[in-house]
């Protein structure tokens, strides 16, 4: 049997048998139960009709499958923008994603222009041995032209079985003539940590919660405290910005390598015994240092989880602009060969006992972004709040905020602040105060 996985981010099978009730014997109290019952059933007579009339009226003949697989999707899309059913190869990309595993070619690609484009090659990669850069256009994958394809179905045609071949056709500028490059897939492994010595102070960026997120943590860490003695180590950044979540238990632990002792997260479904709430266990894995976490727009559920945390224990100063605002928890259930739901099955609650849904966590110290001229209007979340059928919070709803993160660190005003804080360069109660009466637009 799969287990089911709890994640922060985003069945019914109808035959063709009848089934009896037998409602004789029934308790006095089970009879506004029965009634519920009789109304449900009733609506599944419904959803049978409809279906029958439109096998066999239809103007061209359906497929069964995909009309049940359609009534599913749409019965979970009316709950909230996050409850889905994942169909077979759906739930195996949630897998391969969550995991950090996969065969592939080793680079993170964007599409611009109808093409894929190169954002980086991953180092120790068939990318990066082939000479692939920054800013590489894919115009074709095994002679096949990628116009027209969505970047996940360009991205599902270059992944493949570890070992076969796989050619590109890049354009690369400087250059009059494409030119073909034939890469041999391999198993890339993909850290969501990426750790940055900055001399005094040890920066952390998480991109997501996989499987190997707090595994990559603590290597990072270790590898700082190797790195720069203790006496000089000012501190450490983590990161959060983007990072738009994934595995709760990896949430929780990141957030427990920072803390001695406390709650760290609750989550509450409908039903009161359901509630869970996860503590800290004694061992703060960098001995107390001072801790920033950065925090914008487009940081959502784990990453809020983290923030919400080391925020309500006064562990972290959060730097940066309101978060997106996602306090829902999602449970995979597989459904055996038919793939998986995706159902909200709780909300998380903050150890001071907030619900940031819709809402978000609002930075201790507000920095906006020096956003380009280009970037500008475009480079804002809506947040939660902003999506159709979001679970509701309330008063007081609030929207996203900028998401732009410069690629040069020496331009990245939310970091830099950071590391000035560490380096008592600022002074975080001046800051503080200058910022009670901002918000994050």
């Amino acid at each position: 049997m799969m287990r089911k996985l709890t994640y922060l981010l985003t069945g019914a099978v109808f035959g063709g048998g009848l089934v009896a009730f037998a409602f004789q014997g029934l308790p006095l109290g089970s009879v506004s139960a029965v009634a519920a019952g009789s109304e449900t059933y009733r609506q599944l007579n419904l959803f049978g009709d409809v279906f029958e009339k439109i096998r066999t009226d239809y103007v061209e003949k359906p497929d069964d499958a995909k009309l049940v697989e359609s009534a599913i999707s749409g019965m979970l899309a009316g709950l909230d923008p996050h409850s889905s059913y994942m169909d077979p190869k759906s739930f195996k990309d949630m897998q391969v994603q969550t995991k950090g595993e996969f065969g592939g070619l080793g680079i993170e690609v964007t599409q611009e222009d109808g093409y894929v484009k190169v954002v980086t090659p991953i180092d120790d990669t068939p990318a990066s041995r082939a000479g692939l850069l920054a800013g590489d256009l894919i115009v074709a994958i095994d002679g096949d032209a990628v116009q027209g394809l969505t970047l996940n179905q360009a991205v599902d045609k270059m992944r493949g079985p570890v070992k076969s071949p796989v050619v590109l056709k890049i354009s690369r500028k400087g250059k009059a003539d494409s030119f073909d490059v034939t890469l041999v897939r391999e198993v890339i492994k993909i850290s969501s940590v990426k750790p940055r010595n900055e001399g005094d102070v040890g920066y952390i960026r998480i991109t997501q919660f996989t499987e190997k997120t707090f595994d990559g943590l603590k290597a990072a860490l270790d590898q700082f405290s190797r790195d720069i003695p203790a006496d000089k180590l000012k501190g450490y950044v983590v990161d959060l910005r983007n990072d738009p979540g994934g595995l709760l238990d990896q949430a929780i632990a990141v957030s427990d390598a920072f803390l001695e002792r406390g709650e760290i997260v609750s989550t509450r479904g409908r039903n009161a015994d359901d509630a869970q709430r996860y503590m800290a266990r004694s061992g703060d894995l960098t001995n107390g240092k001072p801790l920033v976490v950065l925090i914008n727009g487009g940081s959502a559920s784990a990453s809020e989880i983290v923030a919400g945390a080391l925020q309500d224990h006064k562990r972290a100063t959060i730097i940066g602009t309101r978060s997106f605002g996602k306090g829902s928890v999602q449970t995979i259930i597989p459904l055996g060969a038919n793939g998986a739901l995706r159902l909200t099955t709780a909300r998380y609650y903050t150890p001071s006992g907030r619900s940031i849904q819709a809402k978000g966590i609002d930075p201790d110290i507000q920095v906006l972004p020096d956003v380009p001229d280009e970037f500008k209007g475009k480079d804002e979340t809506k947040g939660e709040a902003a999506l159709k059928g979001h679970l509701k919070n309330g008063d007081n709803e609030q929207g996203g905020s900028s998401a732009y993160v410069p690629l040069d660190p020496k331009q990245d005003k939310q970091l830099n602040y950071a590391l000035d804080l560490l380096r008592g360069l600022k002074n975080a109660d001046a800051a503080v105060k200058d910022n009670s009466n901002s918000t994050a637009n």
